[in-house]
Order: structure tokens, then C-alpha cells, then sequence
């Protein structure tokens, strides 16, 4: 059941930005789940890439052995195999062309046959499986050769992440919860002029959903747990789409020069409410991105007047944080209503499509007081983090020290 607003401006999801692979018909509730209630969609969902077939093979018995898979102007590249056989001693890589960002696959992961250090990889609903995404329009497919014959892998498909022109041509009316001027900024910009919020921020990630959309998620508490929003993912088999990428974030203040980041699979399932609109889960390969931090929840209610700042990544791009209002220096972002109905809270920081899941954060002790999931004008919305601690303190090492 949506929960309306205490406003009267139109409500819209900052939603992932392609729904997410839908659950099989006949699957169950898992007994995790916490609550019943669904959102109702209130506002089409913008487009952020979608799927192309192929047909390429590689053989280690002759012909080709390196394969360019080109979208001109992608800004993503994600590779399905549908068959993946290897001889001992060789593996497969799929890469940029420069080698900026490289996955190496040893073995089938999908089968069990993954090796040490093997890169993540993610299951849609078919047979095989989807090595990690690399960012721009070519991914490199290369079979390296340590056997004799015997090894054999093929593509079917991909996903290509539209360009910035694709994007707002295919979504010409999507709406933005921006009031006024965007006060966002790289995350890296306020590295040295507010280093509190830069740290916390370097927990959050974007989130790539079934090879064409977005949310964000981020980390919570000492453990191996990720929390987003529940119409981001709400089942397994949605989860098993998604892959995690820490650390998108721009180089240099203003400079569009986003490093390739951290990516790793998601794994497990393990809380979610509709009613809540949370989604808590675990991600393979959690030793890589631990080194970005964590953040920590605050269990009392909002105050008036407050002030808070969201980290995410609307509009797909890398990381900003909405800190100000509007310009730096003017009005910091701050709590307007903190009661929204029974669950949320209203707050003045500027968000857009592809936020949603990402952390509201406390001035005053850099914990985190909401879960962003929608936004309008002059009021963005996120789900007390009051209402969702009680659900997942048995889960949460919440914990600072």
C-alpha cells in the first residue's frame, strides 16, 4: 500500500531506473520477509539501458580467440555466456579495451567453478551466466590459451547502458525531485572542506539491477550486509541480476573522470519489508570492498529542523552528495517535516532517479536517520530508520565500537 504524503505536490518514485527482473509467478514469499504491503508505482519508470542479442564463440581449437563487442556510445557493457567450457589451465577475460577494468573467469561460476580470485558474476533467469559490467561502449572477450583443445565459450546477449543524450531522449518527461538549483556535488569536492561527510559517503555504491537499471545501495553495520530499497530488489531472484560497484566516484572535483571503482555480485537475500520499503542483503567477494567502510544507524526519530546530507547516485552518475540546498554556502540540506505519515520523514536535499536506497545522513553524528525512496518538490522522502531498526537489530551489528 503506497503511503501518501502529508503535501500537496505529486509524489514520484526515485525508483531503479528499469524495473527489476520480475519473480517467478509461483514464487513464495520467503519467510524474511517483513510485511505485505507493495508500493503502487505512481510515476513511469525512466530507462537506463536495455538488452542486445549476439551470437560469438570461442574455441581453443582454432579461429578466433578475442572478440570486441561494440555499442558506440554505451556507458556500460554487460556480457551473458551461455556456455562456458574450459580445459585446465585456461581462462577467459572481459575487459575495456585499455584493461582499465579486467574480470578474469576460470571456471563456471554457475556450475561451482569458480577459482580463487575469479570476479563476480550475476544469473538471469537462463542458462549460464553474466560476467561483471565494464564501463564504456566495448567490452574486450578474450579465451587465453594455457591447454590444448578442448575449451569452448559463447555469448548470446549483452546489456548496453544508454549514452547521457539516449537517456533524456528516452525519458523526456522523467521527473526530478530537484527544487531549484541542483545542489549536489562529486563527493570528492568535499573531501577537505567537510571530511565527515566524504568518509561516510565512501560506504555508499551504485547498483547495476538485472543489466539495465540502477538503484543505490550501501553498506550497514561490521558485517557483510548491504541495505537498499525494497522496489529496488525484494527477492533472490532479483538479487542474483544485481552486481555492486563501490568506490564510482569522480577523481577530481567537477572533472566527469569517474574511476572504474569495485565491483563484486550480490549474494544473499537476507530481510526485506514492502511496507518499509528496505531490503537488506549480502554481496560475494566481501573482502574487496570492506576497505570502503560502513556506515552505522541512528534509532532515534528526526528532528525539525535538522540538518542531513544524502550521498547517491541519481541520474546513474558517479557519486554526489547533496549537502546544500542549493549553492555552497547557502542553506544546508535539512529535516522540513519529520513525521510524513506513520513511517517517514520529509527533508530538503536534492535526489533524482537512480537514488533511491540511498542514505539519509545525520549532521550531527554522520549516522544514517532514513532510507531515501522518493522524492517531490519542495520535499524529498525517505522511511524513518526508527520504524526500520526494530526489524533488523538481530541482523545489525550496529555497533560504532
Amino acid at each position: 500500500m503506497f503511503r501518501p504524503l502529508l503535501t500537496a505536490a505529486v509524489l514520484v518514485s526515485a525508483a531503479v531506473l528499469t524495473p527489476a527482473a520480475p519473480a517467478p509467478a509461483d514464487e513464495a514469499a520467503p519467510a524474511h520477509v517483513q510485511g505485505t504491503a507493495a508500493r503502487t508505482p505512481v510515476a513511469p519508470v525512466p530507462a537506463a539501458g536495455e538488452e542486445e542479442a549476439t551470437a560469438l564463440r570461442l574455441t581453443s581449437a582454432g579461429g578466433p580467440h578475442r572478440h570486441e563487442i561494440r555499442h558506440s556510445g554505451a556507458s556500460y557493457v554487460k556480457v551473458h555466456f551461455d556456455r562456458f567450457r574450459l580445459a585446465p589451465g585456461d581462462y577467459v577475460t572481459v575487459a575495456d579495451p585499455t584493461g582499465r577494468e579486467t574480470h578474469t573467469y576460470r571456471g563456471d561460476p554457475a556450475r561451482g567453478g569458480a577459482a580463487p580470485g575469479d570476479a563476480g558474476f550475476t544469473r538471469h533467469g537462463r542458462t549460464g551466466f553474466a560476467a561483471l559490467s565494464v564501463d564504456g561502449d566495448t567490452a574486450v572477450v578474450t579465451l587465453h590459451r594455457r591447454a590444448g583443445h578442448g575449451s569452448e565459450v559463447s555469448v548470446d546477449r549483452y546489456w548496453r547502458g544508454y549514452s547521457a543524450a539516449e537517456f533524456a531522449a528516452r525519458n523526456p518527461s522523467a521527473v526530478r525531485s530537484v527544487c531549484g538549483a541542483d545542489g549536489r556535488r562529486d563527493a570528492v569536492c568535499y573531501k577537505s572542506s567537510h571530511p565527515a561527510p566524504y568518509a561516510a559517503s565512501r560506504a555508499v555504491a551504485r547498483m547495476l539491477t538485472n543489466g539495465a537499471g540502477y538503484c543505490t545501495a550501501w553498506r550497514v553495520g561490521r558485517g557483510n550486509h548491504m541495505m537498499t530499497n525494497n522496489h529496488c530488489v525484494s527477492t533472490q531472484s532479483q538479487l542474483d541480476t544485481m552486481e555492486v560497484q563501490f568506490d564510482y566516484d569522480c577523481a577530481t572535483c567537477g572533472g566527469n573522470d569517474p574511476r572504474p571503482g569495485t565491483k563484486v555480485g550480490a549474494a544473499a537475500l537476507l530481510r526485506t519489508s514492502a511496507s518499509l520499503d528496505y531490503t537488506v542483503f549480502s554481496v560475494d567477494d566481501f573482502d574487496r570492498v570492506s576497505p570502503f567502510g560502513t556506515l552505522f544507524l541512528e534509532t532515534r526519530a528526526p528532528v525539525a529542523g535538522e540538518q542531513v546530507y544524502v550521498a547517491g547516485h541519481g541520474d546513474t552518475r558517479p557519486k554526489r552528495i547533496s549537502l546544500y540546498e542549493g549553492r555552497d554556502g547557502g542553506a544546508y540540506c535539512g529535516v522540513r517535516t519529520p513525521q510524513l505519515g506513520t513511517e517517514d520523514v520529509g527533508y530538503s536535499c536534492d535526489t533524482s532517479g537512480g537514488s533511491s536506497g540511498s542514505p539519509v545522513v545525520a549532521g550531527s553524528s554522520h549516522k544514517v536517520i532514513a532510507l531515501h525512496w522518493g522524492g517531490s518538490c519542495p520535499t524529498n522522502v525517505g522511511t524513518r530508520m526508527d520504524r526500520i531498526h526494530p526489524q533488523i537489530q538481530d541482523l545489525i551489528d550496529n555497533r560504532p565500537s
